[in-house]
């Protein structure tokens, strides 16, 4: 399922780490936890954990969190929440 149109980066976030659906409210996590989540990481800020879920674990070639999102988009140019919603997870 893609994302909503109007959702948040946070509710972007928590769709692809809950597997492609929107949890509870309840059960949301912050952007830092559902981006971890999300890349089967631990403590990472939100661009550590995008750049793991792309394989970039040297930090001197991370990109930020636009580019990173619109790379695991297969996009470029939208904002990171956009280029969230276009992936179907």
């Amino acid at each position: 399922m893609a994302g909503t149109a109007g959702s948040t980066f946070c509710s972007e976030l928590n769709r692809l780490a809950n597997g492609g659906t929107y949890p509870l409210r309840t059960a949301f996590l912050d952007d830092q936890g559902a981006a971890n989540k999300w890349a089967g990481t631990t403590g990472l800020a939100v661009q550590g954990a995008l750049n793991a879920k792309l394989g970039i674990t040297d930090k001197k070639l991370f990109k930020g969190i636009g580019a990173a999102c619109n790379a695991l988009a297969g996009t470029t140019g939208k904002s990171p929440t956009d280029a969230l919603r276009g992936i179907d997870s």
